[in-house]
């Protein structure tokens, strides 16, 4: 089975049930493999990242879990009144980030479907031609107490760890990111605007 799939170009099932779902082919699962590798060696020999990529991480949810409970820690937030807030930068390359957020990280590696992003206007645009997916430029996420956060002309953003979005068992939504708009909510939902970690 495995030299099949290796001659046809796919990834074996028996790799895939122990890494990060994915849809790619075997070429670039091989590229986001090594990529994932590099990430955690860095985390491990130098330090946290100051720009995380999601999609190299198992859990990405248990990630961002562990963000909001360490910050509600430090700052002695009650944790079950506390919230992940987002920030769409206008930044796309992670390497010009130098200095960690005091609280929360930057988020590299999240492709907007249905949609794209206008950094001119700092919000949520109509697609260009031909462009079904579009790379996000880097994105904070902040936590915050619920109760201090007021949030206008935002719609909350599903990101899904792939584009098959959420399978049949309810798996692969990771978390819901605050996007900016200058449109009514529904006509993002009509256009069915969705964030995911990982392409085709």
């Amino acid at each position: 089975e495995l030299s099949n799939c290796i001659f046809n170009g796919f990834v074996s099932p028996l790799w895939l049930v122990r890494a990060p779902q994915s849809l790619k082919n075997l070429v670039n699962w091989i590229e986001h493999f090594e990529r994932r590798y590099n990430q955690y060696k860095d985390w491990i020999e130098i330090e946290e990242p100051k720009v995380i990529w999601l999609s190299g991480l198992h859990i990405p949810q248990s990630y961002l879990t562990a963000l909001l409970q360490t910050t509600c820690r430090a700052r002695q937030w009650p944790l079950d009144k506390s919230l992940l807030y987002t920030e769409v930068s206008k930044e796309r390359n992670p390497a010009k980030i130098t200095k960690r957020l005091d609280a929360g990280t930057y988020i590299q590696g999240m492709f907007l479907e249905g949609a794209r992003w206008s950094i001119e206007k700092g919000c949520l645009d109509y697609q260009n031609p031909k462009e079904l997916v579009v790379e996000m430029p880097l994105v904070r996420v902040i936590p915050v107490e619920a109760n201090k956060l007021k949030l206008r002309g935002t719609i909350k953003t599903p990101v899904y760890v792939t584009q098959d979005r959420k399978n049949a068992m309810g798996k692969g939504e990771v978390f819901a990111a605050d996007i900016k708009t200058d449109k009514h909510v529904s006509h993002w939902i009509l256009q069915g605007v969705a964030l995911v970690l990982n392409t085709d």
